[in-house]
């Protein structure tokens, strides 16, 4: 546990102080950042994960993690959000753009460790993909590289959209329910609504172009990945 850096991103130094010396007395290593252009920089030194503040002059949280998702190297890092309002709004619209997870002010460190280690678990189990590429007609998905390819172009999709799709794609031909694809592709530590999955698959299938209809909608229960 000693070796997983953890940045934490706030303008408030409370929050900061308050988060560093509980994270610190659990063996993580932390690093800080009291603003958006701060945190682009320090995470360029890949951090394992980084707890970020939504509310911040200048740059936002949400357009933090739009910078961290255009780049490759910071592009899979974990991100969970800090939410003074803790409105469904904040958390889909955070989860949408690439958050994977939010935690609600004033922080419980309780909480805060639970999420840390739940995101940690989520990281060490993805590590190692089973194989490296699938390939479904034209369409082609990456596991390494976190690239998707139709017909030999490359789409991009941010993280939980790629990992909805591999998921999906993993279980082909299969019926999966929104509680299944929640508690496989977010977690069941993480907190989200039925309207996220919607969002992110629909948001996937726009990018899927012609073969958006490899997802298939089962009304009333999920979606499948045809066969």
């Amino acid at each position: 546990m000693g070796q997983k850096k953890i940045l934490i991103v706030d303008d408030e130094k409370d929050i900061i102080d308050l988060l560093s010396y509980n994270l610190t007395k659990e063996g993580y290593t932390v690093l800080t950042a009291r603003n958006g252009l701060q945190a682009l920089k320090i995470a360029k030194e890949k951090p394992d994960i980084i707890v970020l503040d939504i509310m911040m002059p200048e740059m936002t949280g949400l357009q933090v993690i739009q910078e961290l998702k255009k780049e490759k190297s910071t592009a899979s890092i974990p991100v969970l959000l800090l939410t003074a309002k803790g409105s469904e709004t904040d958390e889909v619209v955070g989860l949408t753009v690439g958050a994977d997870d939010y935690i609600t002010k004033p922080v419980r460190i309780s909480v805060l460790l639970a999420r840390v280690q739940a995101a940690l678990r989520r990281l060490e189990q993805t590590s190692a993909p089973e194989f490296e590429t699938m390939r479904f007609d034209e369409l082609e998905i990456n596991l390494s590289s976190y690239m998707v390819t139709l017909a030999g172009k490359a789409i991009v999709l941010a993280k939980k959209e790629f990992e909805l799709l591999v998921f999906l794609a993993k279980n082909r031909g299969r019926v999966l329910s929104r509680e299944t694809i929640l508690n496989s592709v977010w977690g069941a530590d993480v907190h989200v609504v039925d309207r996220t999955i919607d969002v992110h698959v629909r948001k996937v299938r726009e990018k899927l172009g012609t073969y958006a209809d490899f997802i298939e909608t089962v009304p009333g229960i999920g979606y499948r990945f045809r066969s």
